[in-house]
C-alpha cells in the first residue's frame, strides 16, 4: 500500500481505536493522533468508577441495538462487523481479559481502568501511531481534489490525505462550530444521562435507600423505565431514572426538566395485589403494628416514610387502620407523584446525544457522504445509549469501522 497521512483528532477510546485500526490496515500509512489537552483518554480512566466498563454481554445485535435511544438502527449492521464479542476477543488477544457482572457490565478482570488505558496507549505504540498531545484543531479547510489542510491552535498547519473525528460529545453547540463550518449538519447537543432533582421532594433525607426494581414514569408522556431506584439527597438516581433520561433527553429538555414523575416502588405490582397484601395482613396478622413490618420488598425507612404520608403513625395497627389510610398508601407505593424540578449529570461521564447527523455519515465505511475522506466515530455522532457498556461499545464499534476504512 502507498504511505498516506491520516490525522485522528481526539484521544479518547474512539481516537486511540481508530487510529490503532488505521495502522493495523495499512502499517505503510503515517498515522498521527491529535488531542487539545495535555492527557488521554482521560473519559476512560474515570469511567465506571475508575474500573471502566468497557462493554456489555449482550451478544444479540438486534437486542443491541434497543440499548440505544439515537443510533441503534444505524449501528445494528455495524455490529456484524464488531460487537461486544468482538470487543472481548480484541482485548484478550492483547491480554486484558474481561468478566462479566450479574447485571451484564463487562470490566476487567483488574477492576482498573488503568488497565484498559494503558491497553490502548500501548497498542498505538506498538502500530506506530503518533501521539501529540496539547494539539487541538480549530479548522478543516478540504482541498480542491482529495485531501485537507488542518489549522491548529498554535498557529500552525498541517496537511494529510484523511481526517477521522473522534472528539466526542459536547454540552454546547458551539463545541461543533469547526464542523459545521464545513457544511454538515450538527443536531443541537442535550443532555442524555442525568438524575432528577425534586427540591420539594419528601424523600430526600432518605438519601441511599434504594428498591431493587422500581417503575419510573412521566407523568404524560409515554415514556417509562424500571429497574433499581437510588434515593439521593438531591433527588432520585440510578439505573431506572438514567434509562428513563436517556430516552426522554429530548422530551424533558423541551419542558426544561419540570415535570412529574410517577414512581411505583413494587415495580409491576397491581393495585390489585397490593389491596390483596392488605386484606391479607387484615385477616392475618390483625395486631401487628403496619409501619414497623414492611410488605412488598420496600426498605423498611421508605415505607415508614410512605406509611407518614398515608397518615399511618408510629403505633397503628392493622386491625385499626381506616379505608382511607389504606386507599393513600396503596397510591404512594404504587403511583407516588414527585415534582422534578431540574437535572443533574450523572457523576464525570456526561453522555449527550445530538452531534453529527447520522443521515450524513455512510454506514458501511464511517465517511462524510459529503466530504471524500472525512470520517467519524464515537460520541461526536448523534448516538448515545443507556448506561451498562454502551456508549463505548458504539465507540469502539464506530472507530473499528472508520479505521478499517479510512486507510485504504
Amino acid at each position: 500500500m502507498s504511505r498516506k497521512k491520516i490525522v485522528v483528532i481526539g484521544g479518547g477510546a474512539a481516537g486511540f481505536f481508530g487510529a490503532i485500526r488505521a495502522a493495523e490496515q495499512n502499517p505503510a500509512a503515517e498515522v498521527l493522533l491529535l488531542e487539545k489537552n495535555r492527557t488521554v483518554l482521560n473519559k476512560v480512566r474515570i469511567s465506571g468508577g475508575g474500573r471502566c466498563n468497557v462493554t456489555h454481554a449482550c451478544f444479540d445485535d438486534k437486542k443491541l441495538s434497543k440499548f440505544y435511544p439515537r443510533g441503534g438502527s444505524f449501528l445494528k449492521p455495524l455490529f456484524k462487523t464488531f460487537n461486544p464479542q468482538s470487543t472481548i476477543d480484541w482485548f484478550q488477544q492483547k491480554g486484558v481479559a474481561l468478566k462479566i457482572e450479574s447485571d451484564g457490565r463487562m470490566f476487567p478482570t483488574t477492576d482498573s481502568s488503568e488497565t484498559i488505558a494503558l491497553c490502548l496507549e500501548n497498542e498505538a505504540i506498538r502500530k506506530g501511531v503518533q501521539v501529540k498531545t496539547s494539539t487541538g484543531v480549530s479548522k478543516i479547510h478540504p482541498k480542491e481534489e482529495t485531501g485537507f489542510v488542518l489549522d491548529l491552535l498554535d498557529g500552525t498547519s498541517l496537511e494529510v490525505e484523511a481526517v477521522l473525528v473522534t472528539t466526542g460529545g459536547n454540552p454546547n453547540v458551539e463545541g461543533y462550530r469547526w464542523l459545521a463550518d464545513l457544511g454538515l449538519n450538527i443536531l443541537s447537543p442535550l443532555p442524555s444521562l442525568f438524575t432528577f432533582n425534586t427540591p420539594e421532594g419528601v424523600f430526600k433525607d432518605l438519601s441511599g435507600v434504594s428498591v431493587p426494581n422500581a417503575n419510573v414514569k412521566i407523568a404524560g408522556k409515554k415514556l417509562k423505565q424500571d429497574g433499581p431506584l437510588l434515593v439521593t439527597h438531591w433527588g432520585f438516581s440510578g439505573p431506572a431514572i438514567l434509562k428513563l433520561s436517556a430516552w426522554g433527553a429530548k422530551e424533558l429538555a423541551e419542558v426544561e426538566y419540570k415535570f412529574s414523575t410517577l414512581i411505583n416502588w413494587c415495580g409491576e405490582t397491581t393495585e390489585n395485589e397490593v389491596r390483596e397484601q392488605w386484606i391479607s395482613q387484615k385477616k392475618l396478622h390483625p395486631k401487628k403494628v403496619i409501619q414497623s413490618n414492611q410488605l412488598l420488598g420496600v426498605p423498611s425507612r421508605l415505607w415508614k416514610r410512605l406509611c407518614e404520608l398515608a397518615e399511618i403513625d408510629e403505633q397503628l395497627r392493622w386491625i385499626d387502620v381506616s379505608n382511607k389510610q389504606l386507599n393513600k398508601l396503596t397510591e404512594n407505593l404504587i403511583n407516588c407523584n414527585q415534582t422534578v424540578a431540574g437535572k443533574t449529570t450523572f457523576k464525570e461521564e456526561f453522555v449527550t446525544c445530538g452531534g453529527v447527523d447520522l443521515n450524513e455519515i455512510n454506514p458501511n465505511t464511517m465517511e462524510s457522504k459529503k466530504i471524500k475522506g472525512l470520517f467519524f466515530a464515537g460520541e461526536v455522532l448523534d448516538i448515545d445509549a443507556v448506561t451498562g457498556g454502551f456508549n463505548f461499545q458504539a465507540a469502539w464499534t464506530t472507530s473499528y469501522v472508520a479505521g478499517s476504512n479510512i486507510s485504504i
